[in-house]
């Protein structure tokens, strides 16, 4: 009996003949060079155009949002991250409730969108815990909590889109959105990544350079120059710890100059918008005055 070949068993053998060439290719030295992306080319250029300690393009929006007691939206180069602050306030939870000072929650939200891979990450994820649990350590000993006993603050991070530096966004933008709310720092907290290719420093990784290179994250108060969060998730040498330490550092400074002018920008347009009613309302008060 003559046996007709099926359409699948067609598509098995296509895919079959496509995979053990593409296989073939991927193992020969000259398409593996052309598949893999340069970190950093002979002129000393990155993948991006930029050069080794050179910070991407960082922006900040303290447009306030809904409810919220201070916001803040930073775009940092491709990464986009929203923070948002509630309180300090009533403890909701009776439990968790600090008699001598103010108990900070973080709670942080990844968009599937963020990334190409559409993955969902729930509340229970590792990888949202750890970012939760970094933002937090980083600003317990910055934030005056000693002022505010019994009392809550919230810190929502929302991740909208990622490349690279997500946990020195959320940082830069709660500091920020803390600020925004009126709740008192120690000092400013300043954060960035650097990392190691071919013994040389790298500042402001990328998601492809972070996928590669062994890189540290640091959180920085640039006026008292104490570190509060250093972060190493892959191993990195210890002569070059020091080095990139001292170049986030100065890094630092940078981001610092960029937050300071949004918040005295920010203070500049309320004070503004009070003079303004002010000034509206002085006429009507007159008038009152003339009336009795």
């Amino acid at each position: 009996m003559r046996h007709t070949p099926s359409i699948c068993g067609f598509a098995f053998a296509e895919w079959l003949v496509i995979s053990l060439l593409y296989t073939d290719s991927v193992l020969t030295d000259e398409p593996a060079q052309s598949l893999r992306i340069e970190i950093l080319n002979e002129g000393g250029f990155r993948s991006d155009g930029r050069r080794q300690y050179e910070l991407r393009e960082i922006a900040f929006d303290s447009s306030p949002q809904a409810g919220a007691d201070g916001s803040a939206r930073i775009s940092h180069g491709l990464t986009e991250v929203l923070v948002s602050v509630f309180g300090p306030r009533e403890a909701r939870v009776r439990a968790q409730t600090l008699h001598d000072r103010a108990a900070i929650h973080v709670e942080v939200n990844i968009a599937p969108f963020s990334t190409g891979d559409r993955r969902r990450r729930g509340r229970g994820d590792k990888r949202v815990q750890e970012l939760a649990a970094m933002i937090k350590a980083t600003f317990e000993p910055v934030v005056q909590t000693g002022l505010y006993p019994r009392s809550q603050i919230d810190i929502f991070v929302h991740v909208l889109q990622q490349d690279g530096g997500v946990l020195p966004a959320a940082i830069n933008a709660t500091t920020v959105a803390l600020i925004n709310a009126g709740v008192p720092l120690a000092d400013y907290v300043c954060a960035i990544t650097g990392g190691v290719h071919a013994a040389a420093p790298m500042l402001d990784l990328t998601a492809l350079e972070e996928s590669d290179l062994p890189h540290v994250t640091v959180a920085s108060m640039p006026r008292s120059g104490r570190l509060t969060l250093v972060s190493m998730e892959t191993r990195l040498h210890v002569d070059r710890f020091e080095e990139i330490l001292r170049l986030a550092g100065e890094a630092g400074t940078v981001i610092h100059t960029e937050m300071h002018a949004v918040v005295r920008q920010r203070t500049k347009g309320l004070l503004d918008g009070i003079s303004t009613g002010l000034r509206a309302s002085k006429p009507a008060e007159d008038a009152m005055v003339e009336d009795e």
